[in-house]
């Protein structure tokens, strides 16, 4: 029987990502992220659900997400589900459905929630004259948009 697992979700971070190490020396970051839904219930009122998933990421990728993510910041992540399963001290057996992120993108912008040290985390513009330097990330994507329209 054929299967996939894939998962894509975009959320912001619950707490500072937790980077450690394996025994061989493989990264590995912790990250837990809040998913919003908002709805309008029978009654017309407007409701916001939001969902809890933990995520773990490893190598390079975990360094880079434990560098630049804190807290409250935006993420979009794709990934696969994976069940850990496990004995508590008590003997009770636990489980636990997390995500193993694949891949990700940084989203919004360094004023989402302040600082974090990293410029601009997008493909480089195409364009190279001087005239873009020093313009924000947005004006560059217009003036991208403006010169690929073919009218």
């Amino acid at each position: 029987m054929a299967s996939y697992n894939k998962v894509i979700l975009m959320g912001n971070l619950t707490r500072d990502p937790e980077l450690r190490a394996t025994t061989k020396g493989t990264s590995v970051c912790q990250i837990g992220l809040a998913v919003n839904r908002t709805y309008r219930d029978s009654d017309g009122n407007n409701r916001e659900d939001v969902t809890f998933v933990d995520i773990d990421a490893f190598g390079k990728q975990a360094e880079v997400v434990a560098k630049y993510m804190s807290k409250g910041r935006p993420i979009l992540i794709e990934g696969r589900l994976h069940l850990d399963s496990w004995e508590s001290k008590t003997g009770e057996k636990r489980n636990k459905l997390k995500v193993i992120l694949e891949s990700f993108q940084f989203v919004g912008n360094r004023s989402d929630t302040g600082d974090t040290g990293y410029e601009n985390v997008s493909p480089p513009s195409r364009k190279s004259d001087s005239s873009t330097t020093g313009t924000s990330h947005k004006n560059m994507d217009e003036q991208d948009i403006d010169d690929d329209v073919p009218f």
